[in-house]
């Protein structure tokens, strides 16, 4: 079952709007996306790696409001790495991930933009949006890498759109 929460940045909340639930070869899928004010409600078990994950979106959220929109997605990323580095985080970055088919090799890899505290993948955008592809890529970083949580987090509009997926 995949359950997606999807919403913009409400004040005072942490997300509205519809949720809605798809069934993908029983992966569990859950995407946030809101304030992070009122996080603490939810568990441990459907929802590791919280405070860290808060951390990450709070990092996103002073990038977005000092640097602004606009920029291409390397400058967020720039920013990141130095906050990362700054507060002592374990990150690495444009981490290769390769496929394996049938006991051999595929030719193409994936690039993690980050893996955090080897249990994160970060996946920075600067694009018009959050799209269904953008998704199913960090969902693709996630099954190739056997992590359980991926955030996306798009610096392209007003305000930070970010996606917090968990399978």
């Amino acid at each position: 079952m995949v359950i997606i929460h999807a919403a913009p940045v409400l004040r005072g909340g942490f997300f509205a709007g519809n949720t809605k639930y798809y069934s993908n070869n029983s992966v569990y899928l859950s995407v946030f996306s809101g304030n992070t004010t009122n996080m603490s409600k939810y568990n441990q078990i459907d929802y590791p790696s919280q405070s860290l994950s808060y951390q990450i979106i709070g990092i996103g959220m002073e990038i977005h409001r000092l640097l602004g929109k606009g920029f291409l997605e390397i400058v967020y990323k720039d920013a990141f790495e130095y906050k990362l580095r700054n507060q002592g985080i374990t990150y690495e970055r444009e981490k290769e991930y390769s496929v394996t088919y049938k006991n051999i090799i595929l030719p193409h890899k994936f690039f993690a933009d980050f893996v955090i505290d080897n249990c994160i993948i970060l996946e920075i955008k600067s694009k018009s949006g959050i799209i269904e592809q953008h998704q199913a890529q960090v969902l693709n970083y996630l099954a190739v890498s056997k992590l359980k949580i991926g955030l996306l987090l798009n610096f392209h509009e007003k305000s930070l759109q970010y996606k917090r997926i968990i399978v």
